[in-house]
């Protein structure tokens, strides 16, 4: 008799879960921004079991620092969960995060799609998503833009403060590039100062549009930039427009809130 015939089909598989440890991380996932602070009780009565069964549990994740003790058998989130998980969040890379996002909005928006990150005053392209329609825009994965020139630059200054902007270009010359970019320190902030304002920054080239948006870490603050480059016959359709600006801003947000990001 074969061996797969000698085992009844209704053998029940076995458990290998560790009890303890699960109630351990559930304890963990009972805490939300609604729930900070919990008891043991509360505990107890989520698990369905007796508070002196899960003492050890308890004592075992305040010694590792997992919990932190507020008050007499009542707990918050301790520092452990906190580092822990900045660690993960800082280690992800930037481009496995954005990849899969701007390839899906490429695909929805039939337009390229660019991730950029900031190296003082240069724009620094690490991904493209290319679009395959015969008008796309392609800029290739190195290349290397002034940031008050092209839109994913003007969104990457967005997260840098209007002292330190000024010592970033400080005796710079910002003239020389098309005429519709910012001329001079002023026009540049001003310029931020809109963008911002609307969520998304807009440059035009070569008969192309693009459209960027800053990305965000877990510490709020602005790591890369997203954009959709497309042609003007396109891109500059009202309703076309409108429309790839929400996905874009859907997909910015997508890949802030993967890197931890929690908007106000």
């Amino acid at each position: 008799m074969s061996r797969a015939a000698q085992q009844s089909p209704t053998a029940p598989e076995k458990d290998y879960t560790v009890p303890a440890l699960a109630r351990g991380l559930s304890i963990i996932e009972m805490f939300s921004p609604q729930q900070r602070v919990l008891s043991t009780n509360d505990f107890a009565e989520q698990l369905g079991v007796t508070t002196s069964s899960i003492y050890r549990i308890v004592q075992t994740l305040t010694d590792m620092q997992y919990l932190a003790k507020v008050a007499r058998n009542t707990y918050e989130l301790g520092p452990a969960v906190v580092s822990r998980g900045y660690t993960f969040l800082a280690s992800r890379d930037m481009v496995d995060v954005a990849a899969p996002h701007l390839n899906q909005l490429r695909d929805a928006t039939s337009v390229s799609c660019h991730l950029a990150i900031r190296d003082g005053r240069d724009t620094i392209y690490i991904y493209r998503a290319l679009a395959s329609q015969r008008l796309s825009v392609n800029v290739p994965i190195g290349t290397r833009l002034p940031c008050h020139a092209n839109a994913l630059g003007r969104a990457l200054l967005s997260g840098i403060s209007d002292e330190a902007l000024g010592q970033l270009y400080l005796g710079t010359q910002l003239d020389g590039v098309a005429q519709h970019n910012p001329q001079n320190l002023p026009e540049l902030r001003q310029r931020i100062k809109e963008e911002t304002g609307q969520g998304y920054t807009v440059s035009q080239s070569d008969f192309a549009t693009a459209m960027a948006t800053p990305i965000y870490n877990y510490a709020s603050e602005v790591v890369a930039a997203i954009n959709v480059s497309g042609p003007d016959i396109m891109l500059q359709d009202e309703n076309i427009h409108r429309e790839i600006t929400c996905q874009l801003l859907d997909t910015a947000a997508a890949i802030s809130a993967e890197l931890g990001y929690r908007a106000g």
